[in-house]
């Protein structure tokens, strides 16, 4: 069980469609990674990466990827994520990340 900070509930929006791509790494870390396409017609992207306890490691939001599909971003994201699971965090290219 993920136990979800601020980051995800200020994003999460039942309205919009989202696609999602969940994975457990070998360690138990947990990734949720979370694309959409906004009203404006942007693509925005949530990234959770989550102890096997489920407590947070992080949580990213990006409001606005610009030139990306929602199939892109969720393989952008998810080597975001894998990333920064195994203490690589290198940064992803987004205009408005939280």
């Amino acid at each position: 069980m993920r136990n979800r900070g601020p980051a995800y509930w200020n994003w999460i929006d039942a309205q919009l469609q989202t696609r999602t791509h969940e994975e457990e790494l070998d360690d138990g870390t947990m990734i949720d990674v979370q694309v959409r396409t906004s009203r404006t017609g942007g693509t925005q992207m949530f990234i959770g990466v989550y102890q096997q306890e489920g407590w947070i490691i992080t949580e990213e939001i990006y409001d606005n990827l610009p030139g990306q599909t929602m199939s892109r971003a969720l393989v952008s994201g998810t080597q975001r994520a894998r990333a920064v699971a195994i203490g690589s965090d290198s940064p992803l290219k987004a205009t408005n990340s939280a």
